[in-house]
């Protein structure tokens, strides 16, 4: 199942961590937590929203415990655009990234789920949020991006 839903681990990963060596890190215990989390699993939502929730909870627990320590500030964004990208395309979604990565963790998680096409109701079932407050934090968040994008 994990294996079937791989893409969503590596979208969280990729949003909490710009080094790829951390991105492994995260994506390891991830893993971990949600191999040592299985037999809770109750199958009320479905398998990849579980899995939504577990990778989310572990990058904000790891966020959490890495904001103690100094920041440190990365000059490379970490990842690897699509070959078929323009120039200007690529230029765009770095920018995004980038203006996405300044955001707090719980905002990184619900662009996140948002940018992986979850409507706002599934979206709040993984947040543990009303679908109504999802909409209020998206259009939050939209502000704030354009806002850091066009700086």
């Amino acid at each position: 199942m994990v294996r079937k839903h791989n893409g969503i681990l590596h979208k969280v990963c990729l949003l909490y961590c710009n080094d790829a060596v951390e991105r492994e890190d995260l994506y390891q215990e991830i893993l971990l937590q949600a191999w040592s989390s299985v037999d809770r699993f109750r199958a009320e939502a479905a398998f990849s929203t579980w899995l939504y929730r577990v990778a989310v909870n572990t990058a904000v627990g790891r966020f959490r415990k890495q904001a103690k320590r100094p920041p440190m500030l990365s000059l490379e964004l970490g990842f690897d655009l699509p070959a078929q990208m323009s120039e200007n395309e690529k230029e765009h979604f770095e920018a995004l990234y980038r203006a996405i990565a300044t955001l707090n963790e719980i905002d990184k998680a619900i662009v996140a789920l948002y940018l992986d096409d979850l409507d706002y109701k599934q979206i709040g079932e993984i947040m543990g949020i009303t679908e109504n407050y999802v909409g209020v934090k998206m259009n939050r968040i939209r502000k704030q991006l354009r806002e850091r994008i066009q700086k």
